[in-house]
């Protein structure tokens, strides 16, 4: 068996951890410690993480989408491939490293989706920019950490709590869409997101795009429209 080579390490902004950039043959993964994060060969919940998002704001006029978490790019190259030529799509990515490895050493698994002119790619925490807005958004993705069970940071864990899907709920214009991407079901994840005033639906999708294999879940909350 090929071994894997460790091509590149960041710290994490509010983590004590460390994140490896981890290759064997053409397989990439992305590590903290010795649990994987995301790996290349798998893609099909992420996939379906924007296809679905997209399909909830169809109709709407130049939609703008914001992604947290730019990743191996899965998520990202799935939006560009469904979402209409008139979307903005914003990418929070905490880790500027993560930014730099897409431009480079995984740059063909990007595809160029980075230069892509609907997007915008910004180094910063995603919760700060719901902070900071009102209304606004049509459509919110978080795809950040390992989900509400978060692993890498306890910056992502305030994402996930009462306060954070708060501040996402108000972002988002009425009707708005709130995404959230995880790798297993969490109970007091779901009640909270009701708690905030959403209207929730959960949907367990394949971690691979075959039959067979592991399942993720994604949560949709909805902003009511008044």
């Amino acid at each position: 068996m090929i071994p894997w080579e460790h091509l590149a390490t960041s710290s994490i902004p509010g983590s004590e951890g460390d994140m490896k950039l981890m290759r064997r043959g053409a397989e990439y993964s992305i590590m903290l410690g010795q649990i994987e994060l995301m790996n290349s060969r798998l893609s099909g919940s992420e996939e379906a993480l924007a296809r679905l998002s997209v399909e909830k704001i169809a109709g709407r006029a130049a939609p703008t989408i914001v992604v947290g978490g730019l990743g191996m790019g899965f998520t990202l190259r799935a939006l560009l491939a469904v979402a209409p030529e008139d979307a903005r799509i914003v990418v929070c990515e905490l880790v500027p490293a993560v930014v730099a490895w897409a431009r480079g050493e995984m740059a063909h698994i990007f595809e160029g989706c980075l230069d892509d002119p609907r997007v915008e790619i910004v180094v910063r925490d995603v919760a700060e920019l719901m902070a900071e807005t009102q209304s606004h958004f049509d459509a919110i993705l978080l795809d950040v950490d390992n989900g509400p069970e978060g692993l890498t940071s306890d910056v992502n864990d305030a994402l996930y709590a009462a306060k954070g899907l708060g501040e996402a709920r108000r972002a988002l214009k009425p009707g708005g869409v709130l995404a959230v991407w995880s790798q297993g079901p969490d109970e007091r994840f779901a009640a909270r997101l009701r708690k905030s005033a959403f209207d929730v639906e959960e949907v367990r999708v394949k971690a691979h795009r075959g039959k067979r294999g592991a399942r993720h879940v994604i949560w949709f909350g909805t902003k009511p429209d008044a």
